[in-house]
């Protein structure tokens, strides 16, 4: 696997116990981003470098997860029906920053809009929708941290399936290896590296 791993409960210490953050494997350039598919939608992008093919849909919202756990939840560790392989999509920053800053939230926020109304209009326009859930511990329990998933539809998912994904990567064998160390929180447990991802600043 070509992502850097650490053990888990070392880097549990390290993550914020709580709030909202965006947890992600990121370096100058380029930040890791997951998800979960049947056979043939991965196989085709594992095989091709993208996402395309007779069963990928680009008329529905694709969602991505930057946190692995939150992906390991979700799709618990790969057994799911339809979800039987994990991808790691790394993908330029100046792009996830773009979703980071643009999405909009999946539930009202009266914060963020004035109104109820003026949030299902700009849900309504708008290609990218931001989501924050709790995050678990690897055995599944909720945890008090929030973590971020993306929505993507029309251009945005256009560009994530093409020209902003710079690498696709198989974590399927990686999860499957892990799988049995997930289910007491084993101190064998390996997660790859993720650290606080910086909130992008607008210029």
């Amino acid at each position: 696997m070509k992502l850097e791993t650490k053990a888990y409960q070392e880097q549990r210490r390290e993550w914020p116990a709580e709030g909202r953050h965006v947890l992600a494997h990121y370096d100058a350039h380029t930040v890791v981003a997951y998800q979960a598919y049947r056979p043939s939608i991965a196989e085709f992008a594992i095989r091709n470098g993208r996402f395309g093919g007779p069963d990928f849909s680009f008329t529905r919202m694709s969602w991505i997860k930057p946190n692995f756990l939150w992906m390991m939840y979700r799709s618990a560790w790969a057994t799911k029906e339809g979800q039987e392989y994990v991808l790691g999509l790394r993908l330029r920053r100046t792009f996830f920053d773009s979703l980071l800053m643009t999405a909009v939230q999946s539930t009202f926020d009266p914060e963020i809009h004035a109104n109820v109304d003026l949030w299902r209009s700009a849900v309504a326009e708008s290609e990218i929708r931001s989501q924050w859930d709790p995050d678990h511990s690897p055995s599944g329990s909720k945890e008090s941290r929030r973590a971020i998933q993306l929505g993507l539809r029309g251009l945005a998912l256009q560009k994530l399936a093409s020209d902003e994904l710079l690498d696709v990567i198989d974590m399927t064998p990686f999860v499957r290896s892990q799988r049995s160390n997930a289910q007491d929180d084993s101190s064998a447990l390996l997660t790859p590296l993720e650290t606080v991802y910086p909130w992008p600043q607008h210029p």
